[in-house]
């Protein structure tokens, strides 16, 4: 068995979801911003995408992030004429974010990143048991 392998890809998945779990964090953190303007928009939601990418050295596929891209759904609006940043009719544009949906997609990620490091744990363990047997 080839443990550089397994915890080279281990360790991509790791990094990958540290990402998600970034951006996920950042999407939350701005769920309640506004914009400063009328004409202004207020924070739009970010979502990961991954790949995956040959590592040449290893010879395996590995996941690793494609880009962060941010989602063209429409932003809410909510009657609050005393804000600065309302409009005309006292509206004011709120961040596209469900918090509901974020924290959904941040139990996956976590579920995600435990279950790489308990490959790492497990090929490690495996690789101390290996070396015991031979003494």
């Amino acid at each position: 068995m080839d443990f550089d392998k397994t915890l080279s890809i281990a360790a991509a998945g790791m990094m990958s979801q540290g990402v998600r779990v970034r951006v996920i964090s950042e999407n939350i953190a701005n769920s309640g911003s506004l914009a400063e303007s009328p004409d202004g928009q207020p924070y739009r939601r970010k979502f990961v995408t991954f790949k995956n990418a040959l590592d040449r050295e290893l010879g395996t596929n590995v996941m690793s992030v494609k880009r962060i891209d941010t989602d063209p759904s429409a932003f809410g609006r909510r009657y609050q004429p005393q804000h600065p940043a309302a409009d005309a009719d006292g509206y004011v544009l709120t961040p596209n974010v469900q918090p509901l949906v974020e924290m959904m997609d941040l139990r996956e990620a976590q579920r995600s990143y435990d279950s790489n490091l308990r490959v790492i744990d497990a090929a490690r363990t495996m690789l101390a048991r290996t070396i015991e047997l031979l003494r």
